[in-house]
């Protein structure tokens, strides 16, 4: 039961370490070389170069300046850029350390586990950023930003203190993260294109005959439907459900959005 309890207990701050540095590694650093200085957290002994008083302090200043980089439209986008090349190879390295004292094989492989890990948190967190700067009142930037901070800190605290529901929670951001990183990306790409169309670096799309296809099957659709809604007007005007009046009334709304559409 001992070993089940430290098995779960070890994967969790792995995933958790790791989850969390995709999101916001300098908090990560601050929780676990705090706790761990004051004897909060019992760290293994590959991440006790944490608590050490010049860490602690380099995570202090950089988180310092997260907080309100991170609140800015635009410029934390662009933090979330370079970060992409610091939160995931430490979060594979805080993975790698959280194992504690394995096996080299193990090491790696928890290595590559946490870095991946990272990289889903980072790309899920970066990519919603970006669509929330579209936005241009600042206040819904502000509350994601607040909203990932508290995240981050209640996630370390679940995963320390109870392992097993934070396993739980994680699978289920997981399966969020397939579903959403490609609408994402997609969204992404629109927006991205748009914008390169809208400053002249980008020439638009041409036109495919795929996408000529679904245009005319979408008229079509259209016309069909406007043909199924006649149908059912003159049925409720036969039933005595509408006057002569507004049957021609409705029936002139019809056809003249099939006009419009046309």
């Amino acid at each position: 039961m001992e070993n089940y309890e430290a098995l779960i207990a070890t994967v969790a701050l792995m995933m958790g370490v790791s989850w969390a540095s995709g999101v916001n590694l300098y908090a990560v650093l601050l929780v676990l070389g705090l706790g761990g200085s004051t004897g909060n957290i019992d760290l293994p002994t590959e991440l006790s170069a944490l608590e050490d008083p010049l860490v602690i302090g380099a995570a202090g200043i950089m988180y310092f300046i997260e907080f309100f980089v991170d609140k800015i439209p635009g410029l934390d986008s662009a933090w979330d850029s370079i970060h992409t090349f610091i939160r995931i190879p430490a979060g594979a390295m805080l993975a790698a350390g959280a194992v504690g004292d394995v096996t080299p094989a193990l090491e790696i492989a928890a290595g590559i586990l946490g870095g991946g890990v990272a990289a889903t948190s980072h790309a899920t967190k970066a990519g919603t950023r970006l669509l929330i700067n579209t936005s241009p009142e600042p206040f819904s930037n502000w509350t994601a930003s607040l909203s990932g901070d508290v995240l981050v800190l209640s996630g370390l605290w679940t995963a320390l203190k109870h392992p097993e529901v934070f396993l739980v929670l994680f699978v289920v951001f997981l399966m969020i993260a397939i579903w959403a990183l490609p609408k994402l990306w997609r969204l992404l790409k629109i927006m991205l294109t748009k914008i390169g169309c809208f400053l002249g670096l980008v020439k638009a799309p041409p036109v495919t005959a795929n996408d000529t296809d679904a245009m005319v099957l979408e008229v079509e659709q259209q016309k069909i439907d406007h043909i199924v809604a006649l149908e059912r007007l003159q049925q409720l005007r036969d039933k005595g459900a509408l006057t002569e009046a507004e049957f021609e009334q409705q029936k002139c709304k019809i056809l003249k959005a099939s006009v419009d559409q046309s």
